[in-house]
């Protein structure tokens, strides 16, 4: 890492990947205990504005919620169980906010990608509230955050709301005019599926003044080989398998 670019190589998918709940405090841990210092979740907002933790826009494959995550308060969400479904030995592990995942990575000294999530029709009003409160939570920390997102129109507020903090475009396939994406969303890096990179893709993104990052590897041989090539981030479930240098 340099002073321009601070971020770790190796960062743990949803925490840790599949080894813990993905997305909870637990998988955070989890990940550290593996020597990973930077983490990526996703961040999307309650009912009533609050960001927390959850990949999906339903609450039914990782708690023992129904129906939209949007649709309930923190204060209801606050009580779902967010573990069992991943094995009994984290029953009762609960979705964190953004606030706790705050506090407990500046304490234990890991960077954070913030993948902005937001539920459909929340763009940019999840954009603009996650741009906010990651300003406040990491206000005077060593590393910034970095937000990242799919979604065009929610680092499009990021920018307006919280311009400091750093962007980066998530595309699941890269476009033709990815140079004109990332300029005008002011980004600092691509993030891509790691099937979709080549030596080429690696040159030109760097030759444009960019960093490039890949989800998400699993075998240590395709992550060695991303490596060799010069990729930037490598975001991977396999914090067991694949260790961090």
């Amino acid at each position: 890492m340099s002073a321009a670019w601070p971020y770790p190589r190796y960062i743990a998918h949803r925490g840790a990947g599949k080894l813990a709940p993905e997305n909870t405090l637990a998988a955070m841990r989890v990940g550290y205990a593996h020597r990973y210092r930077m983490v990526e979740f996703d961040v999307k907002l309650s009912g009533d504005g609050v960001p927390f933790l959850l990949h999906d826009d339903t609450l039914d494959r990782t708690t023992d919620g129904r129906g939209r995550a949007d649709a309930l308060t923190w204060a209801e969400l606050a009580k779902l169980d967010a573990g069992s479904w991943h094995s009994a030995a984290y029953a009762g592990e609960m979705l964190p906010t953004l606030g706790a995942i705050a506090r407990w990575s500046i304490a234990n000294g890991v960077a954070c990608n913030i993948e902005i999530k937001p539920c459909p029709g929340r763009e940019r009003t999840t954009g603009a509230a996650v741009a906010l409160d990651a300003r406040a939570l990491w206000r005077g920390a060593a590393i910034a955050p970095l937000l990242s997102s799919f979604s065009e129109e929610a680092l499009a507020e990021a920018l307006a709301t919280a311009p400091e903090l750093p962007r980066t475009m998530l595309f699941e396939h890269v476009p033709a005019d990815w140079p004109q994406r990332l300029a005008r969303l002011q980004c600092v890096a691509l993030d891509t599926d790691y099937r979709e990179i080549d030596p080429d893709l690696v040159a030109a993104v760097h030759a444009a003044g960019y960093k490039l990052l890949c989800y998400t590897p699993n075998d240590p041989a395709h992550a060695a080989e991303l490596v060799r090539w010069g990729v930037d981030g490598i975001i991977t479930d396999a914090v067991d398998a694949i260790r961090p240098v």
